[in-house]
């Protein structure tokens, strides 16, 4: 039963980091966002709303990574399954893990205690 549940919790994790890779993937390639902020940008400038510099500090940034984004798609793709997650960090807060956690400092205390 113990199996079942770790193997049905693994697939899920497995799953959702899948369709963050996915998400984060076509971020990094799709300068669609980026050209909407240009024009943006440019509006803000005729309607005076931003300064002259203001706007080509705006433009240079977002040139840039518009230029990475078209050199990093034409790069070819890694094959599937040569990409892999390295780890995953974590963190959790709330009262229920603040008691919890406070348990194990008591342990940790008591084995301090003892060594000495």
């Amino acid at each position: 039963m113990v199996i079942l549940i770790d193997s049905l919790i693994v697939g899920g994790v497995r799953f959702v980091l899948d369709k963050v890779v996915q998400a984060v993937d076509k971020e990094l390639s799709d300068d669609t966002v980026l050209r909407e902020e240009l024009l943006a940008a440019q509006m803000r400038r005729e309607l005076g709303e931003i300064t002259e510099e203001e706007f080509a500090r705006t433009e240079r940034g977002l040139l840039a990574r518009i230029r990475d984004i078209r050199e990093r798609n034409r790069v070819p793709a890694p094959p599937p399954g040569e990409m892999r997650i390295a780890g995953v960090e974590a963190t959790f807060a709330g009262e229920e893990h603040e008691e919890s956690a406070g348990g194990a400092h008591e342990g940790e205390d008591a084995d301090h205690r003892r060594r000495r």
